[in-house]
């Protein structure tokens, strides 16, 4: 459904994504993780056609999207901020939105525009964050494109909104499955919803797992110096707190049983650490730091 191989591109002479390699031939939900700056709407700009590649290739669905007419009928990318005309309230949203989308389900639209109660005359430009947000999810999902693109889907949306979207999401995924991409810096926002995790940093896609598997990653140790040294002896040290005698410390290993007991045997708290201290971590290491 998405191949990019070897993509790069720059805006001018300043590099924003270099060496980009990811494939996926199946419907999934994937979440796209980076931190600001990481290059994360670049990639969505390329994979919708809005941006040319410098270098590479990106197919979609056997196109290339950038220029290309037959793109619109199979990619929806909905921004975060969307730019809605500022004439339009959510009937306008919708009218366009199934002028332009050929798989366009104006049952679920309206069945959306209900569940997140938004006034339907009222102009867009006047919502709220989370309003303006909710009209964005409505289009995403209610356009059924086979690619479908969503930048900070949970942007300005609280605990109650975020978990409509969320059964939303699944159930229309579940009755039409299609490749869905969810872009955010909070991973502990989507990673519930999704199969697969791509890591981008510094331009690039750094790491593209199944969730479950990434989520194991991260190992937190707490105790005495003298306690805990031999046991990261040779792990890569992703983050490293001192306080008095007390240490703390993350690795860049796989939580598991034999953890717990090294631990135990050692007289140290290990924990697994949360996936997104665990990423920020990740992406923000100079180099491996061994001891």
């Amino acid at each position: 459904m998405i191949k990019l191989e070897n993509v790069s591109f720059s805006y001018g002479n300043i590099p924003a994504l270099k060496n980009i390699n990811i494939s996926e031939t199946k419907p999934i939900i994937i979440g796209l993780w980076g931190r600001n700056g990481s290059g994360k709407t670049t990639l969505m700009k390329l994979l919708s056609g809005m941006e040319n590649i410098d270098a590479g290739s990106i197919n979609v669905n056997g196109i290339a999207p950038y220029n290309n007419n037959e793109a619109m009928n199979t990619i929806t990318y909905m921004q975060e901020n969307h730019p809605f005309s500022d004439l339009w309230n959510v009937e306008d949203a919708l009218r366009y939105g199934a002028f332009f989308n050929k798989n366009w389900d104006m049952e679920l639209a309206e069945h959306l525009v209900a569940l997140f109660e938004l006034p339907r005359k009222k102009k867009i430009k006047k919502f709220s964050k989370g309003m303006q947000t909710m009209v964005q999810i409505v289009v995403g999902l209610a356009s059924k494109s086979s690619v479908t693109i969503m930048d900070e889907p949970t942007n300005g949306l609280d605990a109650y909104m975020r978990k409509q979207f969320y059964d939303a999401l699944l159930n229309t995924y579940e009755e039409d499955p299609r490749l869905i991409i969810l872009s955010t810096h909070h991973i502990d926002e989507i990673e519930a919803l999704c199969e697969k995790i791509a890591i981008i940093n510094q331009q690039t896609i750094v790491r593209y797992e199944d969730t479950e598997e990434l989520k194991m990653h991260g190992v937190h140790l707490s105790g005495t110096a003298k306690m805990i040294e031999p046991l990261i002896e040779g792990h890569t040290i992703l983050e490293k707190r001192k306080l008095g005698k007390q240490i703390n410390v993350m690795i860049d290993d796989i939580f598991t049983d034999e953890w717990k007991s090294r631990a135990k045997e050692a007289g140290v708290t290990v924990e697994k650490a949360p996936l997104q201290d665990y990423l920020v971590n990740y992406t923000t290491k100079k180099e491996e730091q061994k001891v």
